[in-house]
């Protein structure tokens, strides 16, 4: 890609990210590492990063709302969302473009006011209803094609941090 080129692309994500009002991220491969630790037990385990709930705690002091829509359940997750402030965190979610619908309707938000952060598979149809699509640097090649923006870091390693400071900065700007 030329020079302008990368200067045009740049252009337009900040102009996307300009207008959202609404961040949504996935929970899973986005912001923890995608792997879950299993005990002998059946509980489960995972890791968040903690620069990723600073820069979440910052994108809502921005005045960007931020929801959380994941396929799989975790209360340690839910409970750690909400330690952050986040009051939208839908868990074991099977229909997330539905509850991006409801979510949006609820906010008379249109697409272009959504960003939403995504790493596999299951996320391509929500980030197709968002008007700025984020993926995590190590998401799978078809949601990295369908994104708007891939951060530099992969998910659960500071990726969500990078996403809020794309926002917050074009935020700040507009």
């Amino acid at each position: 890609m030329s020079f302008l080129n990368r200067l045009d692309s740049q252009y337009a994500v900040s102009a996307r990210a300009a207008a959202v009002r609404l961040a949504v991220f996935d929970v899973d491969g986005v912001m923890t590492d995608g792997k879950l630790y299993l005990g002998p037990d059946g509980s489960e385990t995972k890791s968040m990063h903690v620069r990723d709930g600073l820069g979440l705690k910052r994108l809502a002091e921005a005045g960007v709302e931020i929801a959380v829509i994941s396929g799989r359940p975790s209360p340690p997750v839910a409970a750690r969302l909400s330690g952050l402030g986040i009051d939208e965190v839908h868990m074991a979610c099977d229909d997330k473009p539905g509850r991006l619908a409801d979510l949006s309707a609820a906010r008379g938000l249109k697409a272009a006011q959504i960003a939403v952060m995504g790493d596999d598979l299951p996320d391509l149809e929500i980030m197709s209803h968002a008007g700025l699509a984020l993926a995590v640097a190590d998401a799978v090649p078809e949601v990295r094609r369908a994104a708007h923006w891939v951060s530099a870091l992969p998910g659960g390693h500071g990726a969500v941090r990078e996403a809020c400071e794309l926002l917050i900065a074009a935020v700040a700007a507009d």
